[in-house]
């Protein structure tokens, strides 16, 4: 029962209610019927025939009996059995009904419902429920909007508090960059342990410079247009340029297609995710994009050789900065917010991505588009 739908439990209660009752009646007026019935019968039969006694329980195919009573009787009998069947009949037919009815009642919380399921950060706005509901269900759906208007500027706050760290950060960080390189050129003969210090300093400010960059952009995602025509495979030719030569990696792509978005956009995501898997593959690997039609979407697939991701976080590794193996992405210079971005650039063009398939043999991350034309 607990696995039931509301609109299920409603059905099976009313109809058991009705069949009950009907039951009860049809059980009741029968035995009733059947029963003055016979008694009928058998007084007739014992008014025509007194001196054998008592009179004779009512048989339609006794002889001695008159033979257009005994018709009616039984006529109105079969009449009556008839009736009850017509009951059983309704009362099916009520149950039926009463499944429709109770989905048509609960139409506007099958709507609510539906609009849950669509809520993202960047449509808060947009999945307001209006207040003309049924009585019972307004006060539901007006906290509900209250709670995405809250919600709404929480992500705003968050979304403005990190670009303006950012904005803040990127001047320092720039400057210390370069007074670091400036150094390093003036002073080229300093001793083995100073020279790895200003190495790490320069490698952990460029760090730091890059993160600034990246949460810069991810402030500035909803004020970005998305109304430009892209080609997706010299998009996707051009990343391999940008990215040729990196640890021996093969890259190869198949298909092409053509969508509407925001072009700065669509190559950031691209590239972030191409850099990522050449970045985290095997030496001497291959990096494969592919993009394809199905199911009325967009799918394009970047697959790599590398070591593959766990179950555990294939979902994880889309926030910001986290990190699978903190010390490999030290190590090969991450900073654990470029699926994070990816992840935004997604949401904001209506689509969505996973971890297709992952196992020691390779990781791939499927990115998947609405192929008609993406408004905002």
């Amino acid at each position: 029962m607990k696995r039931l739908s509301l609109q299920w439990r409603i059905t099976l209660m009313t109809a058991l209610l009705i069949g009950a009752t009907c039951i009860f009646m049809n059980v009741l007026i029968g035995y009733s019927g059947s029963r003055y019935m016979d008694s009928i019968g058998s007084y007739v039969t014992g008014y025509g025939d007194t001196d054998k006694g008592e009179p004779e329980f009512f048989d339609p195919e006794h002889e001695k009996l008159d033979r257009e009573l005994t018709i009616v009787i039984n006529g109105v009998q079969e009449s009556f059995i008839a009736t009850n069947g017509y009951i059983t009949a309704a009362t099916l037919l009520g149950g039926v009904l009463a499944y429709f009815l109770s989905g048509h009642v609960l139409k506007p919380l099958l709507t609510f419902t539906a609009r849950v399921e669509k809520v993202q950060p960047n449509n808060l706005t947009d999945m307001k429920i209006t207040e003309e509901v049924l009585p019972e269900m307004r006060q539901f759906v007006k906290s509900f909007n209250l709670m995405l208007d809250r919600l709404d500027e929480g992500f705003t706050a968050q979304r403005q508090f990190a670009g303006n760290a950012a904005h803040e950060l990127r001047t320092p960080l720039s400057l210390m960059q370069a007074q670091l390189e400036l150094f390093s050129a003036e002073h080229p003969e300093v001793l083995p342990e100073t020279a790895e210090f200003l190495r790490l300093l320069c490698e952990q400010t460029e760090r730091m410079t890059q993160m600034t960059k990246t949460l810069l952009e991810m402030s500035k995602l909803r004020t970005v247009s998305c109304a430009d025509r892209i080609e997706i495979g010299p998009m996707v030719e051009e990343i391999f340029t940008d990215l040729a030569e990196k640890n021996n990696i093969a890259l190869e792509s198949t298909g092409d297609a053509v969508m509407t978005g925001s072009d700065t956009l669509i190559y950031r995501l691209l590239y972030n995710l191409t850099e990522n898997a050449v970045r985290y593959n095997r030496f001497d690997g291959t990096v494969n994009i592919t993009v394809t039609h199905k199911d009325n979407q967009l799918v394009i697939t970047v697959a790599d050789t590398g070591y593959g991701i766990p179950e555990q976080y294939r979902e994880s590794i889309f926030q910001s900065f986290f990190r699978v193996d903190k010390s490999r992405s030290r190590e090969y210079g991450g900073v654990g917010l470029g699926l994070s971005l990816v992840w935004e650039i997604v949401t904001l063009h209506n689509g969505k991505v996973r971890v297709e398939e992952s196992s020691e043999k390779g990781t791939a991350i499927a990115v998947k588009f609405p192929t008609d034309t993406i408004k905002f």
